[in-house]
């Protein structure tokens, strides 16, 4: 099992930044790949961004590529999602999500079997 504790959420102004992380325990050595998604009120849950733990291959949806950077600290079992240039449309509460198997598939959400609780990114125009 591992357990996911994300942090670093809040309320910032259009163009402003935010650093989430990640904080994985337990199981930590059989993650293979670390996913960040998030889900805006009315919408599904999309995939934002994913990495690699072994090698830090990172991946990133269209909407956030050249603002968005995700990370890895494999000394302290955490991810990270640095966040730039932040839009209105970015407001989602952000999960990471822990993928256990070399599944293939980095951005879909059913292939992650460890999820956190989720934080709040809320952006103000």
């Amino acid at each position: 099992q591992v357990q996911l504790v994300e942090s670093g959420g809040g309320l910032v102004q259009a163009g402003g930044s935010l650093r989430l992380s990640c904080a994985a325990s337990g199981d930590t050595f059989s993650i293979k790949t670390m996913g960040w998604f998030r889900q805006a009120p009315g919408k599904e849950r999309e995939f934002v961004a994913a990495i690699s733990w072994r090698l830090s291959v990172t991946y990133y949806a269209d909407s956030v590529k050249g603002r968005f950077t995700i990370s890895r600290d494999k000394a302290k079992n955490t991810a990270y999602l640095q966040m730039n240039t932040l839009k209105p449309e970015d407001t989602a509460v952000y999960y990471c999500a822990a993928d256990p198997n070399y599944s293939g598939d980095y951005s879909d959400e059913h292939d992650y079997d460890y999820w956190g609780q989720g934080t709040q990114v809320t952006v103000s125009s």
